[in-house]
Formats: C-alpha cells, sequence, structure tokens
C-alpha cells in the first residue's frame, strides 16, 4: 500500500474482547490504540449473552477511542472457526473482452462461478480463498489480471460456518453501534501471519490457546487446508488452580499468570508467593513448582487432545512443526512441555509490535494485516451494517464481500464489480 490507511479489528473472545487501531504505511503496520477489556456473554467462542457481549465489545471500542481520539466506526471482524467447514470449490468462465485480456470483471465473473453449489439453509458463507488460477491450461497464477488467455479457471477453498453462531455475532456488532469493513475466520487472518512463508508451504498446524478453547489451523502448501476447535483452554487452568489452592477464580488467574509456570522440571521450588484461602481472612504459601504440577497435567491433557484431533483430520506428519500462541501461550516453560507431549518442534509467536507485544494479541494484529492484504489485491471495499451483511429474517441482503470479491468502480455511471458479484451471490442467501 502506498498510502497511510487506518484499519481497526475486532476480536471477540470466550475470556477477553480486543480492539486494535492500526495504521497501515507502505505494509508496515503501527498499533496506535488498543482496547481490552474482560468479555462477558461468551463461553467457549459462542455468544450465550447478547446484552452482556455488547457491553463489553463498547467497553473494549471505548478504551481504543480513548487511547487514539478516533471515533471508530467500522471494524475487521474476526468469527471463531467452531463448526467451520472448508470444502475445494472451482470456477471456469470464458474471457470477455475482445482482445482477451483477463480484468477485473473477469475475475468477478470467475469467483463468483466458484460458488455455484448448494450451501445448506443453516450454514453461512465466511471466506473464499482462490488456490491457484489457471489460464488456457497455464496453472499456478496468482492473479491473472493483465494476462491474455480465452479460459479461466479458479480453484479454491469455500469456508463455511454455523448461520446461528455468525448472526449472533453480527447483532452484537451491530448493536454496539460498529459496521463491518469485512469478515475473516480468526485462524485464517492468524495463521496467515503468525507463520512464515516456508512453515505455510511445509506443513504447519498453527494453535490458538485461547481462555475458553483451543483453535487448531493446518496450513499446508500455502494455505489453510484444516480447521478444528476444542472446547478446552485457559480458564481450565485457572478453574484447576482455583480448586486446588482454595482461593477464588480472581486471585487464580492472577497467580497463573504471574507465578505460573508449564514444566515441571524447570520450575523454581525457591519462588514463594501468599494465596489467600476463600471463606477466611489467612493465606497459604505455594511454591512456583507445586502450581507447575497442576498447570502442566491440564496442558499435557490439552496438548494430547491437539494430537488426537489433527489424526482424526488425517494430518499423518507435520514437516514445519507447531506454532502455538493465544493468551496461555504467555506461560513460562510451554514450548518445552508442548515439545516432549507432541515430539516436533515448537515456537511461540508473539506480534512485534509496541503495545501489543503479548500472544494474546495474534488474532488481532492478524486480522488487520490479512485485510490490509486483500485490499492491496482486490481492492478496498466500503463498510455495510452488520445486519445487511448476512441475511437476518427481516433483511435478506446478502454480504457485502462476502467472497473477498475485488472492488474496483471505474465510473460513476457504471456498476463495480463488487457490486454485479453482489448480485449474482443473492441467490445463496434467498
Amino acid at each position: 500500500m502506498n498510502h497511510q490507511e487506518i484499519y481497526v479489528s475486532l476480536d471477540i473472545g470466550s475470556s477477553s474482547i480486543k480492539v486494535l487501531i492500526g495504521e497501515m504505511n507502505d505494509d508496515q503496520l503501527h498499533v496506535i490504540g488498543v482496547g481490552h477489556v474482560k468479555s462477558t456473554g461468551i463461553r467457549k467462542g459462542a455468544i450465550v449473552d447478547i446484552d452482556a457481549t455488547v457491553q463489553s465489545i463498547k467497553k473494549a471500542v471505548d478504551q481504543a477511542e480513548r487511547m487514539t481520539g478516533i471515533k471508530i466506526e467500522e471494524v475487521v471482524l474476526g468469527v471463531p472457526a467452531n463448526q467451520t467447514v472448508l470444502q475445494p470449490v472451482k470456477g471456469v468462465v470464458a474471457v470477455n473482452g475482445e482482445d482477451r485480456e483477463i480484468t477485473d470483471d473477469d475475475l468477478a465473473r470467475v469467483i463468483d462461478s466458484a460458488q455455484v453449489m448448494s450451501i445448506p439453509p443453516e450454514r453461512e458463507l465466511v471466506n473464499l480463498i482462490p488456490k491457484q488460477f489457471i489460464v488456457d491450461n497455464l496453472d499456478e497464477i496468482k492473479d491473472p489480471r493483465g494476462m491474455i488467455g480465452i479460459r479461466l479457471e479458479m480453484d479454491a477453498t469455500m469456508i463455511t460456518t454455523s448461520k446461528t453462531l455468525v448472526h449472533n455475532v453480527l447483532r452484537c456488532v451491530e448493536r454496539a453501534g460498529l459496521q463491518i469493513r469485512e469478515i475473516y475466520l480468526q485462524p485464517l487472518a492468524a495463521g496467515s501471519f503468525a507463520l512464515t512463508e516456508d512453515e505455510k508451504n511445509q506443513g504447519t498446524a498453527y494453535i490458538d490457546l485461547g481462555g475458553g478453547s483451543t483453535t487448531i489451523a493446518v496450513f499446508q502448501d500455502g494455505l489453510l487446508t484444516n480447521t478444528a476447535v476444542i472446547p478446552v483452554g485457559g480458564d481450565h487452568i485457572t478453574k484447576d488452580l482455583s480448586i486446588v489452592l482454595k482461593t477464588p477464580t480472581e486471585q487464580a488467574e492472577k497467580i497463573k499468570k504471574q507465578y505460573g509456570h508449564a514444566f515441571y522440571d524447570d520450575a523454581s521450588d525457591e519462588q514463594l508467593f501468599d494465596v489467600p484461602v476463600v471463606g477466611t481472612d489467612t493465606t497459604d504459601q505455594y511454591s512456583q513448582r507445586y502450581i507447575s504440577e497442576i498447570i502442566g497435567v491440564r496442558l499435557e491433557e490439552l496438548f494430547e487432545l491437539v494430537l488426537d484431533e489433527l489424526a482424526r483430520m488425517g494430518v499423518q506428519d507435520l514437516p514445519g512443526g507447531i506454532v502455538i500462541s493465544g493468551g496461555v501461550a504467555q506461560l513460562e516453560g510451554i514450548a518445552q512441555l508442548a515439545r516432549q507431549i507432541m515430539l516436533t518442534r515448537v515456537r511461540i509467536y508473539t506480534p512485534d509490535y509496541i503495545g501489543v507485544r503479548e500472544p494474546a494479541f495474534t488474532t488481532s494484529v492478524g486480522l488487520i494485516r490479512y485485510a490490509n492484504a486483500e485490499d492491496d489485491f482486490y481492492g478496498r471495499s466500503e463498510p455495510v451494517a452488520a445486519s445487511s451483511y448476512a441475511p437476518y429474517p427481516t433483511q435478506p441482503a446478502p454480504s457485502k464481500k462476502q467472497a473477498n470479491v475485488p472492488e474496483r468502480v471505474e465510473s460513476a455511471n457504471k456498476v463495480s464489480v463488487i457490486d454485479r458479484a453482489k448480485n449474482l451471490l443473492n441467490k445463496f442467501f434467498d
């Protein structure tokens, strides 16, 4: 990008809601505002209380606005990978122009043709990710525009998810007074930038250890190939500590963050701390090594579940290893424990931006960077009301950019490519 642009990401998690204001300048991200509040109304990645979630979103937005003085009106929204299905699709069209040069219009038509398949009424289209374009049997093309050809094909991955899950998220965003600039699957946006190009190409699992759930995303040949969600996360560790130490949940969370260690062999017997006992005025004293055993047992169980899920996906080998991020990834010793249990290379990803140098902000940063990359390729789309991004029963309008279709308005008298594509998409959301 050759100019400065402001993006705002909204990451709605089970344990916290994060709003990030980022300034993109020549493909460089500068974080200028952060809102980070404890979330209420969300369990295991799904919204269970609309009003409570709306209030949490508003608080996070207010924090970010106060830091920058910028009024937030539109957001890049991440949706969780719960109940996500990835399907291979293919589109084929004839190039329209007399000179046979492939244009934005041809790109929009081939993207639309790739969606000529029935989507069950209980599912919602989230993203369409091109794998490659093919021009007259010449394959592995990343961007066919400007090339000369007769036949344009596209192999892509269609991502769909639960309509109920998406609509509840959109309803919260709408009630918080925000518009949608883009929607992306959270592990798609986060993994695309937490992993190096070699890792994405060789085959790597990106694991987001969140508060209420753990998300697994497998990348192969540069593309997202599998996703899964395990309903176990950092909140379970906190609950374990609260029960064993007989201390309030809030204190258990503080102890986990301040003194927690995942790898028993490296934990300290000498680092001692006092723990208030629930229902009394007394405190008990524990060492870091003592609580590391509690933490380690839960994480061992979680990593075993991850291995089981990878096996269920049919993932036999991960030459690129495993990359871990998310709030739980801040625990000391977690990489060592993961290597011991999963018997492969493991590294922790932490965003390298001032103000958000914590693994918990990986998705927030990924949403901004992914949106910026999409805008560079397709052209910027205008934000829309959350109620019209997906079809509510009383509002059957389709998504503004459900399939990340390019938008390039050539003149005031011509209908834009995105609008033509949007009209063609109506049949999938009636």
